[in-house]
């Protein structure tokens, strides 16, 4: 690469990071307000949520990385346009095709990034946050440490605390089991205190009264206690068996072992071929959108108001492309062997990239000027 080559390759990269830094932002922070909502409301640790949030990080930038490079191929085209830096290349005798090099060179280089994340960041952090969200889920005990609130740990039952002591002690505990069709129990105790028995919790309640409501026999009965324990640990949800996602699926295990794991696991050869193909197909997308944005800036000449027109045209390409990306999924899903489908979207931006270069270099003139005899006769 020339020296000109690895100045713009540079504005690429910095302003890709800059594009990519607000848009991660964005997406975190809206995901952030739900998740920190929910786990500290279950009264998990701040420690916790961020562990969650670091997880989902490589989703986001995924979700993200295409429409940053697509942003950042345009801004950086539109300022060398403007400060009239392709100009002066055009005018030295570079061609499109020349100034093209570091657009594919930036393409290359989000597509490797995308690789890394598909095939392997992405399917580690899945797992892990499955994990993490099931560890979370059976540990009922953070979830009734918190007081003042009327928590739901499980459906069907609501737990009240007054006030919580330093030594862990549960003030004027309230606790509602519904989960029974034809009954429900209410239980208030003046004192409780969480109790671990190897990998069971249990809720020892003292000085209180358990009011039992028949629904059947329309009856009710209470019942006054000294002490009282409560199985909390039926509370946690039983997930089994780990059953893990298609997402969660290394690629080369995808690759090699395809009919294998579609008899033993709950996916059909289509998912399974979609969602490896998908893998790759993401990669090239994004060479395919970094050379949309750039080529579209190319056609045209020099314009006081802007380059706007380009702007938007390869606006509408990029949603084009991400609509296709949806349309080929289905016959793919239902036929693994239709699965060059997946590939279409990138190679009709990339067939979009060559002809819209191609025009830039060699221009089509719509209105042929007249000879300059025509020229004269028409004016005597």
């Amino acid at each position: 690469m020339s020296r000109f080559d690895r100045y713009v390759l540079s504005q690429y990269l910095l302003f890709f990071g800059f594009f990519a830094l607000i848009l991660v932002a964005v997406f975190w922070i809206n995901r952030a307000v739900v998740l920190f909502d929910r786990l500290i409301g279950d009264g998990q640790s701040a420690l916790i949520f961020f562990e969650f949030t670091a997880l989902a990080l490589p989703n986001l930038i995924r979700m993200v990385l295409p429409v940053a490079a697509f942003a950042s191929a345009v801004w950086v085209t539109n300022r060398l346009n403007s400060e009239s830096e392709l100009t002066v290349l055009r005018a030295t005798g570079t061609s499109p095709w020349q100034m093209a090099r570091p657009a594919l060179a930036f393409g290359i280089v989000t597509a490797l990034m995308m690789s890394a994340l598909t095939h392997f960041l992405l399917p580690a952090s899945i797992d892990q946050l499955r994990d993490r969200e099931s560890e979370v889920s059976r540990n009922i005990t953070a979830k009734l440490l918190s007081e003042g609130n009327f928590l739901h740990p499980a459906e069907g039952v609501t737990f009240y605390t007054r006030k919580i002591d330093s030594d862990g002690t549960l003030n004027d505990v309230f606790l509602s089991d519904r989960r029974t069709s034809d009954q429900s129990v209410i239980y208030t105790a003046a004192r409780a205190f969480l109790v671990r028995d190897q990998d069971r919790s249990h809720l020892v309640m003292v000085d209180g009264m358990a009011l039992r409501t028949d629904l059947k026999g329309r009856t009710l009965s209470s019942t006054v206690f000294t002490d009282f324990s409560y199985d909390i640990s039926t509370l946690a949800n039983k997930s089994g068996e780990k059953i893990r996602g298609i997402r969660v699926i290394p690629s080369f295990e995808l690759l090699t072992r395809a009919a294998l794991i579609s008899e033993q696991e709950a996916f059909s050869l289509g998912q399974l071929a979609e969602e490896l193909h998908q893998r790759f197909a993401r990669a090239i997308v994004c060479v395919a959108v970094v050379l949309i944005g750039f080529s579209s800036l190319m056609l045209g000449t020099f314009s006081r108001f802007g380059v706007w027109r380009q702007a938007l045209l390869a606006f509408v390409l990029l949603i084009v492309i991400e609509s296709l990306r949806g349309v080929v999924a289905g016959p793919v899903l239902e036929n693994a062997d239709l699965w060059p489908l997946i590939y279409l979207p990138s190679a009709f931006g990339l067939v979009i990239t060559v002809i819209f270069l191609q025009l830039a270099a060699q221009p089509i003139k719509l209105i042929k000027q007249r000879p300059d005899n025509a020229t004269g006769e028409a004016a005597q």
